[in-house]
């Protein structure tokens, strides 16, 4: 019932979290760069893949709940 309203979000995260997991890989990768900037650099992006799926899973729990307009709160 819910499921074509979960296609878009989950695979918008998933383009979104595999960008950030190639970028900090590609980042790591790079052998100029200091130990220093390596870390930061992977795990920003990281960081962010991590929020990106907290976001789709509370996302996932307002669909299944039937709350489809935020703005009707407000």
């Amino acid at each position: 019932m819910h499921g074509k309203k979960m296609i878009a979000p989950i695979i918008i995260a998933l383009i979104f979290v595999l960008y950030y997991i190639g970028f900090a890989v590609v980042c790591f990768l790079i052998p100029e760069l200091p130990l220093i900037v390596k870390i930061l650099a992977a795990v920003i992006p990281l960081l962010l893949a991590g929020v990106c799926i907290f976001v789709l899973v509370e996302r996932i729990k307002e669909i299944r709940s039937g709350e489809e307009d935020d703005l009707s709160k407000y």
